[in-house]
Parts: C-alpha cells; structure tokens; sequence
C-alpha cells in the first residue's frame, strides 16, 4: 500500500473517499459470511495490539482497517523514546476498548514499510482508516496529546467512513476473529476497470464504466460515489485554475464562472467554499440560472457523501436559500 498524506482536517481526498467505499462495502460483506458462519466478530483485548511485517501488512493493517482504526507505531529497540512512548500508545488503545487497533512495526525488521511511509525517524506514529494512511504525529508526545489526536482519528472513521471499531469480549481466546477475506462482488470487474481508467487520466473511460454498472444497478453506491468523482475531474482536468478564480472573483454575477470555481475548490479540498459560493450564487439568482447552480451542489453533494456533516449544513443553507 502506498500511503497518502491525507488531513483529518477535513479535506477531501477523492481517491481516499472512493478507497473508503471499497474498503467498507468489503467489510460488510466479511462481517456479513462471518455471521453466516456463526461466528461473533468479538476479539479478545489481547488482539487489540500485535506485531505486523511487510509481508502480513495488506491483511493484518489495510483489511483490517475498513472494520477499526489502525493506529501503527514504527518502532526499534536501540529508540530510547520508543521504549517510553509504546507503552503508554498500547495502554490507552486498551483503554478505547476496540475502537482502535495497534500495529507495531519494528523498522530496522520492515525497511521497506518505513520507506513507503516516507518516514525519516522514530518513533513515528501513523493510522490507516479505510486503506488510508493518516500521519499521527513524530517524536515524543505526551498522553493528553495523544489522547487528543486518538479522540480525532475515532470521529474522523465514524463521521467520514461509518467505521465504528471492533467488540471486544474479555472471555474471547486471543485471535479468534481473524481477519476476513474480501468477497468479490459482481461489478468488481467493471469497477476495477474504472479505477485503472481514474489512474490513467481516462476520466470518459471511467464514466462510461461507472455508468454500466449504474444502468444495471441504478442505486449501487460505489457506482455513484464513482461517477460523481470522475464528472468533477473530467471538468477540472483542462481549467486553468488562475483563471477561474480571477473570473470568479471580477464576476459574481456569472454563474458558469461562480460554478468553475466551486469545482476547483471542491478538489482543493474546500469543501465548505465551494458549497458556500454555490449557496450564495442561488441566493443571487433566478430560473434557469438558480436551477444550474442548484444542479450542480447536488452533484457535488454525491462526491462528498450524504453522511458528511458539511454536506448536512448545506442542505439546510440550500434550503432557506430557496425557500
């Protein structure tokens, strides 16, 4: 897995928002079969902290991530900060009773672990949340920090991905909730097909590959959260963003330039601008003009996820803005 600087300030990573999708709809399906096969899901506090290397990383850190947060310690014996601050993370992931997990990872052991996560000392703290790394914090911290940044990394999986951590039963035997395979879905393939067409700058290839899966399952989830990424960067992908921004700012009255700019903040990461300057544009205007802007924070709605708390707000400002 390659890591991504992803900010648990809240700004919008598309890749990392479809990636939180897939991871979750995996997760499901696992606790689903785990169930079918009359398995619990609880995990003994001894699970809640283990050892993970490069070659048990993509199951024991990014699988398991989609179900709880992946707090990862990087980690040697010759680190004297090490030695003080492991202990104290272990303790109180003990203390967050299964909403948090922690990997330990010994780095002089993982060379290639410590590379992929660019990181240039010890001891560094990390977590993974939906198959996404997030940077915790570098070098010692003391435990109301870190009781702090843990409190954030919880809400961030809740409000962003609906991940809600593991059950813990102190009567489980140690490992006796292992990790579940994912379950290949039926559009695995065409999504597949989509991603590789998002990897490759093929955004008309990727729309027309989410829109197959759509016109077979109007309301797969993925499909949409897909296509509504790939219509935005289709329509950034040739903007000269310099421009847009001084159209926007000489001209508040046009809305296609008003609409530009709310894309590029959108994709920025902004995500309460661009709502915000779509809101204020409907207040501005009338008709066909009103229903354009109307049109298109909906669409923007679907990148950002109906569960976001932004996109709450802004329905509710949407709302007394037209009514």
């Amino acid at each position: 897995m390659q890591p991504r600087n992803m900010s648990m300030s809240g700004v919008v990573d598309l890749a990392a928002v479809k990636a939180a999708q897939e991871a979750k709809a995996k997760a499901e399906q696992a606790r689903a079969e785990a169930a079918r096969q009359g398995g619990t899901g609880a995990v003994s506090p001894a699970d809640l902290v283990f050892d993970v290397d490069e070659a048990g990383f993509e199951r024991d850190v990014v699988q398991r991530s989609a179900e709880v947060p992946v707090v990862i310690d990087f980690w040697a014996e010759w680190c004297q900060p090490c030695k003080q601050l492991s202990p104290l993370i272990e303790r109180l992931i003990v203390e967050y009773n299964g909403r948090l997990v922690l990997a330990k990872i010994d780095v002089d052991a993982n060379q290639m672990l410590m590379q992929q996560f660019g990181i240039q000392g010890i001891p560094a703290v990390f977590a993974v949340v939906a198959g996404q790394a997030l940077p915790l914090f570098q070098g010692a911290a003391g435990e109301e920090q870190i009781r702090q940044t843990f409190e954030q990394l919880v809400a961030v999986a809740e409000q962003r991905f609906g991940i809600t951590g593991l059950t813990v039963d102190p009567e489980a035997e140690p490992g006796g909730a292992p990790v579940q395979a994912p379950v290949e879905g039926p559009y695995d393939a065409a999504l597949n097909a989509a991603a590789q067409a998002l990897d490759a700058g093929d955004m008309a290839g990727a729309i027309r590959a989410y829109q197959n899966v759509l016109a077979d399952d109007p309301a797969h989830p993925e499909a949409k959260l897909g296509l509504a990424q790939a219509e935005l960067l289709q329509r950034v992908q040739n903007l000269d963003p310099q421009q847009v921004r001084k159209d926007a700012a000489e001209k508040p009255a046009d809305v296609q330039a008003q609409i530009a700019a709310a894309d590029l903040d959108l994709v920025g990461g902004h995500v309460e601008d661009a709502f915000g300057r779509l809101v204020d544009t409907v207040q501005r205007t009338v008709g066909d003009d009103r229903e354009a802007v109307r049109l298109r924070l909906l669409e923007l709605f679907e990148v950002v996820g109906a569960d976001d708390p932004r996109v709450t707000a802004a329905r509710r400002a949407l709302a007394r803005a037209l009514f």
